[in-house]
């Protein structure tokens, strides 16, 4: 038997319906803070990714799909969004006559990781870039616009913590201080700390393995070297935080998994053990550099990133139900070959006419086809039998009030229409009416 790859996952029926809701949702809050849909290629060229030998990032250096294609080309699956945004943005030049560009994306990206809950090779991120000034209300607009997304979804149990890494000028002056001062105790570290050491220091701050360690714990700190320019722009993040009334930590040990941050960056973790060290829901950050290095103007960005997977996860723990009963306006059960061929382009005009609806397409029994109807949580049962058919009448049940009524089919349509109001597990309240 054929099985899935490993560290992936199906998103079966059952569940695709709450990550069409999510991607619904998202829409909606995209839409209200003005971030439009950007859709790039599952695969990039190698270097955009790859671009510098001192990039220090496990995921640059150790987790990406790279393959060969058949021109000879080197091409690599995306590991994540905001290389092949920017990408974008600078090809298509949409930084012409736009001072601000605000983007979304979502779709699936791929790292060979160590699957484990919350983490997995092929998962799903939806993110946000914007493009413009240097502006630190574009990096509050950035993380309310998450904080959005978590209470449009009833997600409540979050902590939101934020570092500031300082400009260029200030992470080269941190760089040699932390230089000098892990040199002192490279044999108290582990190995992956030893190349951190040579590529990126500021790394050593985020390893998880000595995250407990004395030499981290009694580290440099870099408000200690953060420059004039770099301290204003992050205490304006806090101040315009404070006042949109976003709790948050300021965390002097995070510096975030790639190597193109600066100045702000944040976490967005949901405070629970159920995703272990996985908890971390999104994150993001400015890079200001990152425009330029794949080949357009000076032009800063900042952005982030969802974990899809672990939002649905944490959705799930906390028992919140984004999606209503999966359900259908009618169902026709039918009592003979006549009628069920009858029944087909029946059903296919309700369609037409905006209706869900189904049928039984088996010759089963009478009884089989109504156990059919109530697992399709059906709002109306319909029965059309060959004397039915005969006399152009159908049979219609409202399972919400057990009321049957025979009817003409001429009249069909337009009673659902007119009936639709009520479900048979609400009243109404969890049913769509056909002309939303």
């Amino acid at each position: 038997m054929l099985t899935k790859p490993k560290g992936t996952y199906d998103v079966l029926p059952a569940d695709s319906r709450i990550w069409a809701k999510l991607e619904q949702v998202i829409r909606k809050i995209c839409a209200l803070a003005n971030y439009e849909e950007i859709r790039t290629p599952i695969f990039e060229q190698y270097e955009t990714f790859h671009r510098d030998d001192s990039d220090s990032s496990d995921m640059v250096n150790k987790e990406t799909y790279d393959f060969i294609d058949r021109g000879e080309r080197k091409m690599t699956l995306r590991p994540e969004g905001t290389a092949g945004c920017v990408r974008a943005y600078v090809e298509n030049k949409l930084y012409v006559n736009n001072k601000v560009t605000k983007l979304f994306y979502f779709g699936p990206m791929f790292r060979y990781e160590r699957q484990q809950k919350g983490r997995y090779r092929q998962f799903s991120q939806f993110g946000l870039e914007a493009y413009g000034p240097k502006s630190p209300l574009l990096d509050v607009d950035i993380i309310s616009t998450a904080c959005m997304l978590l209470k449009a979804v009833g997600l409540n149990k979050i902590r939101v913590r934020i570092n500031t890494l300082g400009d260029k000028e200030s992470r080269q002056n941190y760089r040699d201080v932390l230089v000098d001062y892990f040199s002192q105790h490279i044999d108290e570290l582990c190995e992956d700390c030893h190349t951190r050491l040579a590529k990126n220091p500021l790394r050593i701050l985020d390893c998880k393995v000595d995250k407990d360690n004395p030499v981290l714990i009694n580290a440099p700190k870099i408000n200690d070297y953060l420059n004039d320019v770099s301290k204003e722009h992050f205490a304006k993040v806090l101040a315009e935080l404070d006042n949109l009334g976003i709790d948050y930590v300021v965390d002097e040990h995070l510096v975030r998994g790639l190597d193109y941050y600066s100045d702000t960056v944040f976490e967005i973790e949901y405070e629970s053990d159920v995703l272990g060290n996985q908890n971390v829901l999104c994150a993001g950050g400015r890079y200001n550099d990152l425009v330029k290095d794949l080949g357009g103007p000076e032009i800063p960005g900042v952005g982030l990133a969802f974990g899809v997977d672990r939002l649905i996860l944490a959705l799930a723990n906390e028992n919140i139900q984004i999606v209503k009963p999966k359900y259908l306006h009618a169902f026709l059960i039918t009592l003979g070959q006549s009628a069920k061929e009858f029944g087909l382009k029946l059903i296919y005009n309700m369609r037409l006419a905006g209706l869900m609806c189904d049928m039984s397409y088996a010759s089963d029994s009478l009884k089989a086809q109504f156990k059919e109807a109530d697992n399709n949580n059906s709002m109306f049962t319909l029965i059309l039998g060959e004397d039915e058919l005969a006399n152009k009448t159908i049979n219609v049940k409202n399972n919400h009030t057990k009321e049957q009524v025979t009817i003409s089919l001429d009249e069909l349509l337009g009673y659902l229409i007119k009936n639709l109001n009520t479900c048979h597990n609400c009243g109404g309240n969890c049913h769509e009416k056909s002309t939303n």
